[in-house]
């Protein structure tokens, strides 16, 4: 019944439940290119390319190799001979099959829950009747507010019933709107990019998964609309529009996703000290970059340095954003803060404690082996301080528990921190770090 939630079905469940049998025929038809693949299931439950004897873990791995492409659905794509149907349809019979099984436990309420909410939604999509949430909504289905420790069964559940969100919900910020729509190999001979749960990236055995790493889309400013003139637009509208948005830099389109240039004050002032009859045509800088939203901001940061703003396209491939240096500046500084605060935190309590115990009482206090005090972790420190006779040596004028509570919540923003998470932390979590290390120096003595 875990295969509700958790983790992706995997053919070899589909093994254990009867519903596929050992030496079973696939076929993969490539309608347009005229060519047809052939594979057949192992005893161990691998996808085993015919003739040429290639075994791997994932079908859509094996769907891919077999066609040379980068991302196909093969749980779409693979035809069991047997039955003529999809390898998918496998697939949501045994999830039906857990669903109608599921007990009244907490968990597996939420599990079928989150089943039968992403069933109609595949209908929906089958339907061309997608359904659309911003991110924040689409991961409160699984009662998450980030994407943090539960992405990896968000992926799994979404990719289970052959979904996968337009555009990619790990790649714009949680308020982007999302639509849940069948897998990108829905038309397995169109070679796609990877964009999550449901292609062939993230399967077990795939060496060319998802890049991990903040992407332009995770930026608010990459797909939240973008102000431009046409080629053949006046001085004063280009010069009214920067001016009202306090805008350094100005897109150039000729159509949603014809990107002509762009016009920034320094192009404009050259424009007219060349030629004081100059037009906005003259002022128009036709070498600039527009980035996939999905692109990691890493590889970005280059051409940011050189020109000072990257445009952006969407999953259509519509210019609909710009990315300057100073979102990028604002997105690193969200991320770094915390861990500046976490270190001042750590360091202090290090500091309180060391000037007050020895190294075998915090040793006692903690339950394990302590060598030197920069071994301590933040659990460590809580577990030191919650004692009342150690708080007592220290002499504070503040109450214990509500410290420790506090303690407790900065030991959970600590691990949430050191995750990576490509969301931003709550708005009151720098200010609770802030106060309780505005305390410490205050009362630690610390200098």
């Amino acid at each position: 019944m875990y295969l509700l939630g958790g983790r992706r079905v995997q053919i070899r469940d589909l093994l254990e439940a009867g519903l596929l049998k050992p030496g079973a025929k696939l076929r993969f038809r490539r309608q347009r290119v005229g060519t047809t693949h052939h594979a057949e299931i192992t005893a161990t439950g691998r996808v085993r390319l015919l003739p040429d004897g290639q075994e791997f873990p994932a079908p859509s791995r094996a769907a891919a190799v077999a066609a040379g492409m980068r991302a196909v659905d093969g749980w779409l794509a693979w035809t069991v001979v047997e039955i003529g149907r999809p390898l998918d349809v496998l697939r949501q019979e045994l999830l039906d099959r857990a669903a109608a099984s599921a007990t009244t436990s907490q968990d597996e309420r939420l599990d079928l829950r989150v089943h039968e909410r992403l069933r109609e939604a595949r209908k929906r999509a089958e339907e061309h009747h997608p359904e659309e949430f911003s991110v924040r909504e689409l991961l409160s289905l699984w009662g998450a507010k980030d994407r943090g420790d539960q992405i990896s069964r968000i992926e799994a559940d979404l990719a289970n019933h052959g979904l996968v969100t337009s555009p990619s919900f790990r790649k714009v910020t949680l308020d982007a709107t999302v639509r849940l729509i069948v897998s990108v190999a829905d038309a397995p001979e169109t070679p796609a990019e990877p964009s999550g749960a449901g292609s062939a990236a993230g399967e077990e055995g795939d060496a060319d998964a998802d890049p991990v790493g903040l992407t332009v889309g995770n930026l608010a400013s990459a797909l939240s609309g973008l102000k431009f003139v046409t080629p053949n637009a006046s001085f004063d509208e280009a010069l009214t529009k920067m001016l009202l948005n306090d805008f350094s830099q100005l897109a150039v389109l000729n159509g949603p996703r014809n990107l002509r240039g762009a016009v920034t004050w320094r192009s404009i002032a050259h424009a007219r000290h060349a030629n004081a009859d100059a037009t906005l045509s003259d002022a128009i800088e036709p070498d600039v970059v527009a980035v996939r939203y999905d692109k990691e901001l890493i590889d970005v940061l280059p051409e940011l340095q050189r020109t000072g703003f990257v445009f952006v396209r969407d999953q259509e491939n519509v210019v609909a954003g710009i990315v300057t240096t100073t979102d990028v500046v604002q997105a690193y500084g969200e991320m770094a803060m915390p861990f500046f605060q976490i270190g001042e935190l750590d360091r202090s309590l290090r500091k309180v404690i060391a000037r007050n115990l020895g190294l075998d009482q915090v040793a006692a206090l903690c339950g394990h082996p302590v060598r030197s005090f920069t071994q301590l972790s933040m659990g460590d420190y809580q577990r030191v301080l919650d004692d009342p006779a150690t708080w007592s040596t220290f002499g504070w004028p503040l109450d214990r528990p509500a410290f420790i509570e506090r303690l407790n919540e900065i030991r959970q923003i600590r691990n949430d921190v050191m995750h990576f998470k490509p969301d931003p932390p709550p708005p009151d979590t720098i200010d609770k770090l802030r106060k309780i290390n505005s305390l410490l120096r205050h009362y630690g003595d610390l200098s």
